[in-house]
């Protein structure tokens, strides 16, 4: 029979319904290691046939503790837990005064769960530090000793916010520097702008030209984030002979580090040099409004560098973080 200390210990996990989502977005909001990409909202803008939705909640004597976004793709030959597959981190989310002891007990419970549900693997892809609200890495280490390994360790590009605009300035390489005058005397205009369109053919262009490839998102896509989320997503574009040439969307997916999703220019303005300028000025924006962190995104792919890109990026005073994906097979 269990003791009364047990009985307060115990971990029960439910599987997600729609009824709960407010319960499971405001705990998200509150967490210590949440980002947008793990709201509800965010999850269900995918379509239906590309992922099987099968999130957990974690609940403590009748509270809740922790919630893993979580999915199942059709396509895949094992049934592998994955967190979320359409989401660019997610992992256990967990508050940010979430005991070692605690961290263990959700990891047991998950892997209790899943041998009772045929489950074949589990995969999660964790927040870099920077996104956490507390520095941690409790479940990470457990989930190394409950037989989990790295499948893969992606870098993405992260630099300090400065609120002093010459600070700012003074990270960057001396050519960055440079193109920033270059654009100011060309009189090079940057603002915040809703004409994803006119950006998504830069884009779009770019992305065909230089790697054969699509965005992540269809244009159709990303007027629906914008539009469901208009504090979080927002498209700064520079500006040169009254034309768009240069453009990023930013997706603010916590209080604490922004991310530059998607970069892009028309090489036909290169000479403007609108992306310097374009980030110089978003560097001041975001460090006014009180975030510490500015991701600028990966540089690696399955762990191979993309030298000519974490060039570009260390232009801007970024160094390398990692971007973890661990994964454990049954």
């Amino acid at each position: 029979m269990l003791g009364l200390q047990s009985i307060m210990d115990k971990i029960e996990i439910t599987c997600f319904s729609p009824a709960q989502a407010d319960e499971w977005d405001v705990f998200v909001e509150k967490s210590n290691n949440g980002t947008m990409f793990s709201l509800r909202t965010f999850l269900n803008y995918h379509p239906a046939e590309r992922f099987v939705d099968h999130s957990l909640m974690f609940y403590k004597a009748g509270r809740l503790l922790a919630v893993l976004p979580a999915a199942f793709r059709p396509a895949d030959e094992q049934k592998i837990l994955r967190s979320h597959a359409g989401a660019s981190y997610g992992g256990i989310i967990v508050k940010p005064d979430t005991s070692l002891r605690d961290t263990e007990r959700i990891i047991k419970t998950l892997l209790e769960y899943a041998g009772k549900s045929a489950i074949a693997g589990i995969e999660m892809t964790v927040p870099p530090l920077v996104y956490l609200q507390r520095p941690s890495n409790y479940y990470e280490f457990l989930l190394y000793q409950h037989g989990f390994r790295y499948r893969k360790r992606e870098l993405t590009a992260v630099c300090k916010l400065h609120h002093d605009a010459e600070c700012a300035l003074s990270q960057f390489t001396a050519e960055s520097r440079r193109a920033v005058r270059r654009a100011t005397k060309l009189a090079v205009e940057v603002k915040w702008s809703e004409d994803y369109a006119a950006f998504y053919k830069i884009l779009a262009s770019n992305l065909q030209l230089r790697h054969g490839v699509t965005p992540t998102h269809s244009l159709q896509e990303l007027l629906w984030l914008a539009d469901h989320f208009p504090e979080k997503v927002h498209l700064l574009a520079s500006f040169a002979e009254g034309r768009m040439c240069a453009g990023v969307v930013f997706f603010d997916a916590c209080p604490r580090t922004t991310l530059a999703f998607y970069i892009s220019h028309n090489p036909d303005y290169q000479k403007f040099r609108p992306l310097n300028i374009l980030f110089y000025e978003a560097f001041q924006y975001y460090a006014a409004k009180g975030f510490e962190y500015f991701d600028f995104g990966t540089f690696t792919n399955n762990m191979e560098v993309n030298w000519g890109l974490s060039r570009f990026k260390e232009g801007y005073g970024t160094q390398g973080v990692f971007r973890d994906t661990l994964q454990r097979i049954f």
